[in-house]
């Protein structure tokens, strides 16, 4: 694998613009949908950078991005859903933090796929839009689940998004709500990694390349995000969960 620094991506440039094509469409889907932006970019660039380099790279893009959407999406955030979200995952992100540290993250992967596609299963058979409304604390354990799979994939979007489905929120809260959770991880995360030694300067060079191709993403996505409508957006993120699944189960 090649080492995720601006001094060895120099050497391979077509490898580089591999990269910027997969931030790109990262954050466009980022910005189209709320979500997705670090499994997609996880998943590719883990294939050809070690994890532990990739995970904190895309970690410093998130922030990027949470923080662009959330700007953007501040007054539909709901803040009640937070309240009980926020809690369990900042638990999740401390013990994702150091399973990546301690562990090999790769070969973990199939259990996060399984869960992926068990629930876009039941997602498809109850329909996105008729599944029933659970309650509120819900969300402390499924901000756990997230919270970890946070800090092992760069994104702890699945558990999120079934929490949220199944409380109905229309496109843009889902958004907005997303955006919060994902920034307050985010500030966690990069406190983590840096104390683990995950996040270096290096590493930091390279998320400064990158964020122009992700900041394109975000502009032509959100475009699209206005554009769609809500049973389009819900079918839209089973989509992606299908797909980030079946790589992770593969």
């Amino acid at each position: 694998m090649v080492d995720l620094t601006l001094a060895h991506l120099s050497a391979h440039p077509a490898l580089f613009a591999a990269m910027e094509a997969v931030v790109f469409v990262a954050f466009y889907v980022r910005a189209t949908i709320g979500f997705g932006s670090g499994l997609i970019s996880v998943a590719l660039l883990s294939l050809s950078f070690p994890v532990k380099q990739v995970v904190p790279v895309v970690l410093l893009l998130d922030f990027f991005g949470s923080l662009g959407l959330g700007a953007y999406d501040f007054h539909e955030m709901q803040w009640r859903e937070l309240s009980w979200l926020v809690p369990g995952s900042l638990i999740g992100l401390a013990i994702g933090a150091l399973v990546l540290a301690h562990t090999n993250a790769q070969d973990l992967t199939r259990f996060l796929g399984i869960f992926i596609l068990a629930y876009v299963v039941y997602a498809v058979a109850a329909r996105p839009e008729r599944m029933p409304r659970i309650s509120r604390p819900w969300a402390l354990p499924l901000g756990v689940f997230g919270g970890v799979i946070g800090s092992l994939y760069g994104g702890g979007g699945p558990p999120l998004v079934a929490y949220l489905q199944m409380r109905h929120l229309d496109k843009r809260a889902f958004r907005a709500t997303f955006q919060g959770i994902a920034l307050a991880d985010n500030i966690v995360r990069a406190g983590l990694y840096v104390g683990l030694g995950l996040l270096t300067l290096a590493l930091s060079v390279t998320f400064v390349v990158l964020a122009p191709a992700a900041a394109l993403g975000l502009y032509l996505g959100n475009h699209l995000h206005m554009r769609i409508n809500q049973k389009t957006f819900l079918r839209a993120t089973l989509v992606l969960l299908t797909a980030v699944g079946v790589k992770y189960l593969v």
